[in-house]
């Protein structure tokens, strides 16, 4: 049995692979059941073991992706370079290279050169979001941003994810057109949209084609883990692949 999968809806070039993973397919168990791919949530090594088999199988990579350590920060690991693998973005070049990033709410992103030769994806928390990781992977590209094709995987909805005034302001500071990111609600608190920020970082910096985005990680509990909505949980991975 190998892990299921939702293929990337994007005009990537032949040649790459990308999507992302659903909580289906694996072996763990509990709150993790049971396509876990995250080995720092507290689920059974030997099962996470499995599960990233049955993911490199199933989704016909070489290989298992250069895994990070998520801090919801800004670095950005170059695959190649002898980067800190505390990281919360990934870029690589070389054929055979597959990089991914693991969510269970936050806005996984992928990026792809239209040529096919530069991949990277990006843990977009809205921490991270807010401090710039974008830019910074964009920065760590060799592709111009008009040339390149980004795509959301599953995260939290606008009506899943209310945030506190600290949130809006963090965004509000360096765009003031994000305010219409962020819907006021009746508990005197905002429903942030996740996908609507990352997508005006992308096209503020001219990005060719955003694409992907609609799912909701806290309201698909079939499909998908969320931490908001069970606390304690797996992690999917939004991953990218460049064949040889």
């Amino acid at each position: 049995m190998s892990s299921e999968w939702i293929r990337a809806e994007w005009p990537a070039p032949a040649g790459i692979i990308a999507g992302t993973t659903t909580r289906r397919g694996g072996v763990s168990d509990g709150n993790y059941r049971s396509m876990n791919l995250g080995d720092h949530v507290g689920d059974d090594a030997a099962c996470v073991a499995e599960n990233r088999r049955r993911f490199v199988a199933g989704c016909g990579l070489d290989a298992e992706p250069d895994w990070l350590t998520q801090v919801h920060g800004t670095a950005v690991r170059v695959a190649g370079n002898a980067a800190p693998r505390e990281a919360d973005a990934a870029v690589a070049r070389e054929p055979g290279a597959t990089v991914a990033v693991l969510t269970a709410d936050c806005l996984p992103m992928l990026l792809c050169a239209d040529s096919g030769d530069e991949i990277a994806a990006i843990h977009a928390g809205w921490r991270g979001l807010a401090a710039g990781v974008v830019g910074a992977t964009l920065a760590n590209m060799r592709t111009p941003p008009g040339r390149l094709l980004a795509w959301f995987g599953p995260a939290i909805s606008q009506p899943a994810f209310e945030v506190g005034d600290e949130v809006r302001a963090a965004f509000v500071a360096g765009d003031a057109g994000a305010k219409a990111c962020f819907l006021p609600n009746e508990r005197g608190r905002w429903q942030a949209d996740l996908y609507a920020l990352a997508r005006r970082q992308l096209e503020a910096a001219g990005v060719g084609g955003v694409h992907g985005g609609g799912l909701c990680t806290v309201g698909d509990s079939e499909r998908f883990f969320s931490y908001r909505r069970d606390g304690q949980c797996g992690r999917m991975a939004t991953f990218i692949h460049r064949c040889r």
